[in-house]
């Protein structure tokens, strides 16, 4: 055993001096020798097929070195399916790669790409390529093709079915004594990390090498090895920095694979990277959706019947929906619920991934419905949602592996100061300001993966370790709260611990979406570290020469490098003494960790509490989250700080959604109304209120070896609902669309 001193404590980034000073290296900033750069031109309609292109003036402009179109460029091997696993498996954004053929299916869709010495001369270029088209009729919005609606087999890459049912609907509706039927709409999201995303090609022989801004370099390698015909072996992918994801890095776009194809047909290294304006166009998006919720309840507030039904528009080669029935399915007992989704083929391309994807969307409805069951009956809304708590998934019966839903809820309130609210709408002033109370429950799931994650711990003979997981960092922290892990499984002080990822030359890992990278990989560090520590411990028992020959290796633990037997603490020798005396420079382990059978008979959630103030300026319409509060139960906290911080970065997040974010589609040319941050509005820092962020502490023994459960999603469920809910509060007015404009108040 070893003594637990590293995790659990607030330790600072440890890449954070890197990427301030500017010593943190991302996938653009990559310089190789003889590098060139390429530029996408993307299709001005959103139907129809080219006609013909035009190259001639930019193939005289300086610097150019090709222009690549489906004519010319070599077509893909295959083009992987949607897949319901990030893990072992491509992982493609969608099924149809461009340059394939002279059809046009959505406007943005590469139809050309220019390769020049500089990028600005690429840009120019670019400009130069004329392409004509013949356009053919578009659907884009959910109002050109409601009667064309269809219900899939499935959704979100497979992982959902279409369709859901237990109990009897009509019979637990037929019983209410309440019923709400609300229709709720959501403008489109799109992904708008800092950092666009980019990736870098170079070939040596056969062998390619990827410099891709990914969430999984394992993901990478293995979508873009199908596409062009390659062994996994040929292509190595390496990603140590990314500026942000949130999904659109998740699967794998054309991008990647393009930049390889146009390096072997240069000869030369090539540095692709979408521009702001391509972001909307290029990586997916949060599908523009429909909600209709019907809820029935008893006169006590407890729910006898749940129907929920989605409608958004995908592309026309995938079924893709965002799971918004889930989580919203599973958070009150329920013995009567119907969810379906229906879609309608449009021309666009495949929506994708977005944080907390599905799980805000339906969190919004159900929260906002069962805030108007409270007002409706006169029971408090924190009332309300503990009558309807459940210690089993409704899904399937099976208990919850931890919960704290309940100690969330306390929690929360008291630190919000919940009591103060007067219950009656427009009761509470500040002047002429109208002030709002309003409150949501969150819940993530916790995802495991299909196949065993692993990680390789290193000790060197001077007493410092290395731990190493092919997974990058995108900003969540994973190389700190990973050396915590490692510190305390070895022994070790963290300072003489280093994780090293983003290289697919390293133990494979899956893709970290879903908030499973700090469980899974995690998991995976602390059974290779473990492995190694038991290792040198067995080694130093067997060894004459080791004070601890012959010990019990289960009576020797671990403090500071040094083997020390528990009961006799002056006795023991450190890992380099050991080291040193068999000549060994290192000693190493591998470890792989799969999630416990046993992890199937329970439900796993992530669950928490959401508590927002709003101001409403009557006159103007203009709400102002004043305070958001929101108190999370996420199992095992391995680092509070970068904890409390991934979830802030969600509550903002849900700020705007409920109030800024939002797209839409010019039905008559299918553009993007906003393509740029000039347009699509986010929340700055004058947008931002005090948030305060309360960490539940929950143990649970199921999900992982930790019991970490992840908060990267968790802080955006239920923060628009809670904000929702105080305008209703504040107002009266019960606003079912995101986002909440100022249209809406007046």
């Amino acid at each position: 055993m070893t003594t637990a001193l590293a995790i659990g404590q607030p330790t600072d980034r440890v890449d954070g001096r890197h990427k301030v000073t500017g010593g943190a290296h991302y996938s653009a900033d990559l310089l190789l020798t003889g590098m060139v750069y390429a530029v996408l031109v993307g299709a001005r309609v959103p139907s129809g097929r080219v006609t013909g292109i035009d190259s001639s003036e930019a193939l005289q402009a300086d610097g150019v070195l090709t222009v690549l179109t489906h004519e010319n460029l070599p077509k893909i091997a295959e083009q992987p399916p949607l897949i319901p696993s990030l893990a072992g498996m491509p992982a493609p954004g969608q099924t149809f790669f461009p340059f394939q053929d002279e059809v046009v299916h959505y406007t943005g869709q590469p139809v050309a790409m220019v390769v020049a010495d500089t990028w600005e001369r690429a840009q120019h270029a670019a400009a130069l390529v004329r392409v004509a088209y013949e356009e053919t009729p578009s659907v884009t919005t959910l109002d050109q093709a409601r009667e064309d609606a269809y219900e899939p087999e499935a959704v979100f890459a497979g992982f959902v079915p279409g369709r859901s049912t237990r109990g009897d609907v009509e019979a637990g509706l037929a019983k209410a004594d309440v019923r709400i039927d609300a229709t709720f709409t959501y403008a489109a999201n799109n992904h708008n990390p800092i950092e666009p995303s980019a990736t870098t090609a170079a070939w040596d022989g056969d062998q390619l090498t990827l410099h891709d801004a990914t969430q999984g370099v394992a993901a990478t390698q293995l979508t873009v090895a199908a596409l062009l015909g390659l062994t996994p072996s040929k292509v190595r992918v390496v990603s140590h920095y990314v500026g942000g994801s949130f999904g659109c890095k998740a699967m794998i776009w054309a991008h990647p694979a393009l930049a390889a194809l146009a390096a072997r047909q240069v000869g030369r290294p090539v540095k692709l990277s979408l521009t702001r304006e391509q972001m909307f166009t290029s990586v997916g998006h949060r599908e523009e959706q429909e909600q209709r919720l019907t809820l029935g309840a008893d006169k006590e507030g407890r729910l006898t019947a749940l129907r929920h039904h989605k409608l958004s528009p995908t592309s026309h080669f995938d079924d893709w929906a965002e799971p918004s029935l889930g989580v919203a399915s599973q958070f009150y007992a329920c013995d009567n619920y119907e969810g379906v989704y229906r879609l309608i083929r449009a021309n666009t391309m495949t929506p994708t991934f977005m944080r907390a994807p599905g799980e805000a969307s339906g969190m919004f409805a159900l929260e906002s419905t069962m805030d108007d069951l409270a007002h409706e009956l006169g029971i408090d809304p924190i009332e309300l949602r503990l009558r309807n708590y459940t210690d089993t998934d409704p899904t399937t019966g099976n208990p919850w592996s931890s919960t704290g839903l309940k100690e969330c809820y306390e929690r929360g309130a008291e630190r919000f100061g919940w009591h103060r609210r007067d219950p009656e709408p427009r009761s509470h002033r500040d002047g002429h300001l109208l002030i709002g109370y309003g409150m949501a429950g969150a819940g993530y799931p916790v995802y495991g993966p299909s196949n065993p994650q692993r990680a390789r711990a290193r000790l060197y003979s001077d007493g410092t370790a290395v731990v190493q997981a092919a997974t990058p960092d995108f900003g969540t922290g994973v190389a700190t709260v990973m050396t915590q892990v490692a510190a305390d499984a070895l022994g070790l002080p963290v300072e003489r611990c280093r994780f090293e990822g983003g290289d697919t030359m390293l133990p494979t890992i899956a893709a970290a979406v879903g908030s499973s990278g700090a469980g899974m990989i995690s998991a995976a560090v602390h059974t290779a570290a473990t492995a190694l520590r038991r290792q040198l411990v067995a080694q130093a028992v067997a060894d004459t020469q080791s004070p601890l020959h012959g010990a019990d290796p289960d009576g020797i633990t671990v403090r500071n490098g040094r083997m020390i037997l528990r009961d006799a603490p002056d006795t023991g020798e450190t890992y380099g003494e050991l080291l040193h005396r068999n000549f060994l420079p290192d000693a190493e382990a591998v470890g792989a960790w799969s999630p416990s059978p046993e992890s199937t008979r329970y439900g796993m959630m992530t669950f928490g509490a959401q508590f927002a103030e709003v101001a409403v300026d009557p006159d103007l319409g203009l709400a102002r989250v004043r305070r958001m509060v929101g108190a999370f139960a996420p199992g095992r906290v391995l680092n509070p700080k970068t904890a409390r911080s991934q979830l802030m970065g969600g509550m903002l997040w849900g700020l705007g959604q409920a109030l800024l974010e939002a797209n839409s589609m010019d039905p008559r040319r299918g553009r993007w109304v906003a393509s740029s941050l000039g347009d699509y509005l986010v929340p700055v820092n004058a947008d931002a209120p005090e948030v305060e962020v309360e960490l539940v502490d929950v143990t649970d023994e199921i999900v992982n070896p930790l019991g970490v459960k992840g908060v990267g999603e968790v802080g955006l469920v239920g923060a628009a609902a809670a904000i929702a809910n105080a305008i209703h509060h504040a107002t009266g007015r019960r606003v079912r669309k995101l986002p909440i404009t100022l249209e809406d108040l007046l």
